[in-house]
């Protein structure tokens, strides 16, 4: 049974906490990207989260659903304007069953490393392949492991630095693809005071990173076929280079 890491007070500073990914700047190519692929069909959202990329895809006129093994992130959810039309059910993305299909299926910001061992990666596919409707379109979001830049004998890299965030990913186990990361926040910014470490606040999410190559694997044992591959939401290309990757699969 997964861990929910987002329980408590982590559901609640989540939106701050990533700030970020709730720009327009972040938000809107998504929204973008998945209502031309609904192309007016229902989606389904697996890691639905507070709604931030669920609540303006429901505004473009997409019937948005969603799941999500935390019921504190759907408390979050549940607290935002136009969240009373999304459908929503806690539960493992692996196993869930909304109860009917979709012509999309998505699963955005590296959450497919949640699931913590391969066969449950597999397992999440084959459930997104059996809410799809003949034609439909599965995507995710997701990093591209950053290996290379470990030095020798390292485990560890620094992945964000700034007044508010400084977040590593601890690599601890290259076999079995076992990863943490740490993120320790500042609150109040630069100027805050400072009394001892009563201002930092501190947060680790484990995670089994998973490369392309691999997840197409598991898209050919749920039945779905490649039909496309970016290095981010506005389509640019993927290359050798590319430190992430939105793909899509597609139902037969």
């Amino acid at each position: 049974m997964p861990t929910d890491h987002f329980a408590g007070s982590n559901a609640i500073t989540y939106d701050a906490d990533h700030a970020e990914r709730f720009t327009a700047h972040a938000v809107e190519p998504t929204v973008d990207f998945l209502a031309d692929l609904a192309g007016g069909r229902p989606a389904l959202e697996f890691a639905i989260g507070t709604g931030r990329i669920a609540l303006p895809l429901q505004s473009r006129g997409i019937d948005v659903d969603g799941m999500d093994f935390s019921s504190a992130m759907i408390e979050q959810l549940r607290a935002k304007p136009g969240s009373d039309s999304i459908t929503t059910q806690v539960g493992d993305m692996a196993t869930v069953d909304m109860g009917r299909t979709y012509g999309l299926v998505y699963l955005v910001f590296n959450t497919i490393g949640n699931l913590m061992t391969q066969e449950a990666q597999v397992a999440c596919f084959r459930n997104a392949a059996r809410h799809l409707d003949a034609g439909g379109h599965f995507v995710i979001e997701c990093n591209v492991p950053n290996l290379r830049s470990l030095t020798p004998g390292s485990h560890g890299r620094v992945f964000d630095s700034n007044d508010e965030h400084v977040g590593v990913d601890h690599y601890t186990d290259l076999v079995e693809q076992q990863a943490v990361s740490r993120h320790f926040h500042f609150d109040g910014g630069p100027d805050a005071p400072r009394v001892g470490l009563n201002s930092v606040r501190y947060g680790e999410t484990p995670f089994r990173f998973v490369w392309p190559s691999e997840i197409d694997l598991m898209a050919q044992l749920a039945g779905m076929t490649l039909a496309g591959r970016w290095a981010d939401w506005d389509r640019a290309e993927f290359t050798g280079e590319s430190t992430a990757h939105v793909s899509v699969w597609r139902t037969d």
